[in-house]
């Protein structure tokens, strides 16, 4: 999909579009004041405020109506520079651009925009004319607070798109619908896998039966695999004193991002925003010789981060976080053999079991920015890091590019970046480099002259967090989960209950006894329809249990997707379908 904020020619078009709505919203609404209206990755949108009245369907059909009329008459966009004194005349009837003009900073050119009888303040840029503007579309409305505070005032925000062409627009609401389909909130409604509550409140959803199948197969998928690369796996409290993370540093730079602090007895708890100080703590549990590293600490732990409520959004950024965990202590000579073991773990996973296209991958190198106070100060352990990264990236050949302000507080980091269905940018998998927590903790091993030496500490997650890979995995298959993966891999319908449900109950009996998840419709509805449901709940593989099925002692299904009606034996269907379980198809 196309980003309209970086293509300029989008972004300009989409912006004069913006103004021709609150232009259109001006005619039909004449003491409408207008926030802001930036263009987004997806088009633009304007926050206006109409007093107590709340737009409605029938509000967007007339503002769109509007729109074409201006657009028909095409007049010219016209830029005008102004001194601050001039704004603060012009919009002294509009508090909102007054506040915008009195936030400027001292000696900026102020600027304003004319087409015919609307004039706006905006830095630009635009079109020449609002003929180019005809190809749009309003997509939908919400409130919104003002500057995002919900202390002050609601607004009404409406989004919208413009495209240079009929046939360009027509086919970016063919994919803003597909994406529709794709959103994984969605997928999560219509089968029943989780939902939000206001009681619980925003970023903490609720995993259903079906949901939490989901989620424990592929925790448990995930630690196999770890386990067979020599991790070992810890529970760890997600509670902890402030005195731990002042130690490791996260009370300096993280505390903005955590809960607030409770007060027991005699002592200061937070809900852990990390893992790692934990994994620290059980690696200096032990005496380690250099024989011993490197030692593997992996936990599926729940941490929690204080998220803004605007800014979580489903399972893809939540507040409290399964994180797919793990903490490497190894010795420095082990630093490129275990990254690169990270990495070809990564690619196990993505793309030999779940099928991802390698292309569908970017590596990103996450350097610390030029504002040093935001990270741990020790410029020579940076420098050793970002190196060491640079080189293992350079040795195993993979194609990165480098992002300054985006490594961790204590160390660099290799992000895995993945281009999501509906166009998101999300980092999943992640490898970091620390020279820093050793130290804090006094982390030590023996090397081989007896001498007690620091450990280098690798952080890293594969799935990321539990809650972000399901949105992604969910959005990227549309919800059609393989055999493997799917909460009910068998649905079993009976053709008629008074014939054929015996039958179908020694099936369900048996298919569950070896491991399969299966459920039984049963219910008095017409077959037609209960076939319809399962295809709707993409089941993978649903049973027409009838008299040759029930006389024989045989299984026909039919594959989700499929019409085609195919009839094993009992052995063999289970055969099949353990089969394709273990081979992860």
């Amino acid at each position: 999909m196309r980003n309209f904020k970086e293509e300029e020619s989008l972004h300009n078009l989409n912006h004069s579009c913006a103004h021709m709505m609150a232009q259109a919203v001006k005619h039909l609404y004449p003491e409408a004041k207008f926030w802001v209206g930036p263009v987004i990755d997806e088009g633009f949108y304007y926050d206006i405020d109409l007093g107590d009245k709340v737009i409605t369907e029938e509000d967007i059909e007339a503002i769109e109506k509007e729109m074409k009329k201006l657009a028909k008459d095409g007049k010219r966009i016209v830029r005008h520079e102004i001194s601050k004194e001039e704004a603060l005349e012009m919009f002294k009837d509009d508090p909102y651009k007054i506040d915008l003009i009195n936030n400027m900073p001292e000696g900026e050119v102020i600027s304003c925009y004319t087409q015919g009888d609307f004039t706006d303040l905006c830095r630009g840029g635009h079109v020449d004319t609002l003929k180019e503007c005809k190809n749009f579309k309003l997509l939908k409305f919400s409130g919104a607070y003002w500057k995002g505070d919900s202390n002050n005032k609601m607004l009404q925000r409406i989004y919208g798109v413009c495209l240079p062409t009929p046939e360009e627009l027509e086919e970016h609401l063919k994919e803003l619908e597909e994406a529709k389909e794709r959103d994984h909130r969605k997928i999560g409604k219509d089968q029943n896998l989780f939902f939000t509550h206001q009681l619980v409140g925003a970023g903490l959803p609720l995993f259903t039966p079906n949901g939490a199948t989901i989620r424990r197969i592929l925790e448990r998928y995930i630690q196999d695999k770890e386990i067979k690369q020599g991790y070992k796996h810890v529970y760890s409290p997600v509670l902890a004193t402030t005195e731990m993370y002042k130690i490791s540093g996260h009370w300096d730079h993280y505390k903005e991002d955590m809960f607030p602090i409770m007060h027991m007895d005699n002592e200061e708890l937070v809900l852990r925003p990390m893992n790692c100080p934990h994994h620290a703590l059980i690696f200096k549990n032990e005496f380690h010789s250099y024989r011993d590293l490197p030692v593997r600490i992996g936990e599926l732990a729940n941490v929690f981060r204080y998220e803004a409520s605007g800014a979580v959004l489903g399972l893809e950024r939540v507040r409290q976080i399964c994180q797919n965990d793990a903490h490497l202590f190894v010795r420095p000579d082990q630093i490129a053999e275990e990254v690169g073991k990270v990495i070809n773990l990564i690619f196990d996973v993505y793309i030999n079991d779940f099928g991802f296209s390698k292309d569908s991958f970017k590596f990103r190198l996450s350097k610390r920015s030029k504002e040093k106070e935001k990270y741990i100060d020790n410029d020579e352990m940076w420098e050793t890091a970002e190196t060491q990264l640079k080189q293992i990236m350079d040795e195993l050949k993979l194609e990165y590019y480098e992002a300054e302000g985006e490594a961790a507080f204590y160390g660099p980091k290799i992000d895995i970046q993945i281009k999501t269905a509906l166009g998101h940018d999300l980092t999943i998998p992640t490898c970091q480099l620390d020279f820093s927590l050793a130290e804090r903790f006094d982390l030590t091993y023996v090397d081989e002259n007896g001498n007690k030496v620091r450990p280098v500490v690798i952080h890293r997650a594969i799935l990321g967090s539990s809650e972000r890979f399901m949105s992604f995995l969910l959005e990227e298959t549309k919800g059609i989960l393989p055999l493997w993966l799917a909460p009910v891999q068998v649905n079993i319908i009976p053709v008629k209950n008074e014939y054929h449900l015996e039958y179908s109950k020694e099936l369900k009996k048996l298919l569950f006894n070896n491991g399969i998840r299966v459920e039984l419709d049963d219910r008095e509805e017409k077959l037609g329809y209960r076939l319809r449901e399962s295809v709707m709940r993409k089941i993978p593989l649903t049973l027409v249990i009838g008299d040759k099925e029930r006389d024989n002692k045989t299984i026909s299904f039919r594959r989700y997707g499929s019409e085609e009606t195919t009839t094993l034996s009992q052995e063999e269907f289970i055969e099949l379908v353990k089969k394709e379980v273990s081979e992860k198809k």
